[in-house]
């Protein structure tokens, strides 16, 4: 493919997920913001008339991990995006396709029957639940739940719409989920006072929307003759996708729920105002991946050289360390911007973190790589290093936990940035080492 169609597609992915993004991260200032800090002149004058007070602290910190154990929640399906972007762009012939529509509506079923098993876990353990995040509206957990289910179908239909390399709708999908999140949060809390349940609710409704319009988009790989998927090649490959892409996840958001989980609610929020900064560094680059990895796997199953690898990851560092700059030079403006004047006590630590999530987030680029060559030998170095860093996380934190909380923090996210650097060597070293 041409470097010019790369960087187009990319470029309208970056849009839409700058865009989808931009309205996910506004959800923050929309819970915590106060409606005297808008300089919207008179406009300002007339929200105050049906604005509430912005939640608490607190209250944001359960908000934030709630949003962490949602992406904990799509760990068994994150393996699916990948696999049908790898399934959908090899079907060039009828036989392949009738296979994967067999695939779409067992694995749609497959995904259903996981989230129930959830739901069964979370019921057993729900008081434990309750008390180890400090919820004070079990409902909250409940709508988290239900949230769970979109979440894991979503994505069987991106990867579709990847594989088919439709990125205009895979766009659009991204945007529409942040924009559904954002504008339903504005209005069920700030403006009827739904607090966490209610912005959970949004979320939910912002989750679950999108997936009419991937029914529509997808309808031909899963309506029409179609093949019993068999089980254990698929298996073999979702497997090992699913084990290495969840590290990742658990890479990037075990350190809210145990932050959550040790220290006082109030610190907590704090930590989470600085993490979701440095966690949008990674998702602010994460489409290049996006684009990527159907090109990947169709120059692989045509037995073509492709540059896109170079070009994702050169694109990924310049726009990461560009993020990570911009956090050290002025790391109380994003703060200024999302939250009330009581976060920018947590300026000093948004410096760290955006240096810390910066080898993550070119690890990304590079596992993304291997996993779609089917270079499955790093999974069980990925699965060592997730288990280390959250057991050394949770000693750190636990050790941490009652000193003065800015120093705790430090000390915590220093164990981040150390296993973020470990795991960007160990790609390093597997995508250019012989086969």
């Amino acid at each position: 493919m041409s470097r010019a169609t790369f960087f187009r597609q990319s470029g309208w992915m970056m849009i839409a997920s700058v865009a989808g993004g931009a309205f996910m991260w506004a959800v923050h200032p929309v819970m915590v913001q106060e409606v005297d800090r808008v300089p919207l002149g008179s406009i300002t004058d007339f929200l105050k008339r049906f604005i509430q007070e912005p939640v608490s602290v607190p209250q944001y910190s359960l908000f934030a991990t709630l949003l962490n154990l949602i992406m904990w929640m799509s760990i068994p399906s994150n393996g699916l995006q990948t696999v049908f972007a790898q399934q959908t762009a090899a079907a060039i012939d009828e036989d392949h396709e009738r296979k994967l529509r067999g695939t779409v509506r067992s694995v749609f079923s497959a995904t259903t029957l996981i989230w129930v098993l959830i739901a069964v876990v979370c019921f057993v353990f729900k008081e434990r639940i309750v008390r180890d995040l400090k919820v004070s509206n079990p409902g909250a957990l409940w709508l988290t739940l239900m949230v769970g289910l979109p979440i894991l179908w979503t994505p069987i239909f991106g990867g579709l719409l990847q594989g088919r390399q439709n990125f205009l709708w895979l766009g659009w999908i991204s945007i529409m989920a942040g924009l559904g999140r954002c504008v339903g949060a504005f209005i069920i809390v700030r403006m009827f006072g739904g607090g966490v349940t209610g912005a959970m609710a949004a979320v939910l409704l912002a989750s679950a929307a999108p997936i009419i319009f991937c029914l529509w988009q997808t309808r031909a790989d899963w309506h029409g003759p179609f093949e019993v998927i068999q089980w254990g090649p698929w298996l073999r490959r979702l497997v090992p996708l699913t084990i290495g892409l969840g590290t990742t996840t658990v890479m990037m958001t075990a350190d809210m729920v145990m932050v959550r989980s040790l220290f006082p609610e109030t610190e907590s929020g704090f930590y989470a105002a600085a993490a979701t900064l440095g966690r949008a560094l990674v998702l602010f680059t994460v489409p290049l991946a996006a684009v990527m990895f159907p090109k990947i796997v169709r120059s692989a199953a045509l037995a073509e050289r492709t540059d896109v690898l170079g070009q994702a990851l050169g694109a990924t560092a310049l726009m990461g360390a560009g993020a990570a700059l911009f956090l050290t030079i002025f790391p109380k403006v994003p703060l200024q911007i999302a939250c009330a004047p009581s976060f920018l006590v947590i300026a000093p630590l948004v410096r760290w973190f955006g240096w810390c999530m910066l080898p993550l987030t070119l690890a990304n680029v590079l596992v993304n790589n291997l996993l779609a060559r089917e270079r499955f030998r790093i999974v069980p170095w990925l699965v060592l290093l997730t288990i280390g860093y959250v057991v050394t996380f949770w000693i750190v934190a636990n050790r941490s936990a009652g000193r003065e909380f800015l120093g705790a923090f430090r000390n915590v996210v220093h164990v981040l940035g150390c296993f973020s650097s470990l795991l960007l060597a160990v790609a390093i070293y597997f995508t250019w080492r012989k086969q």
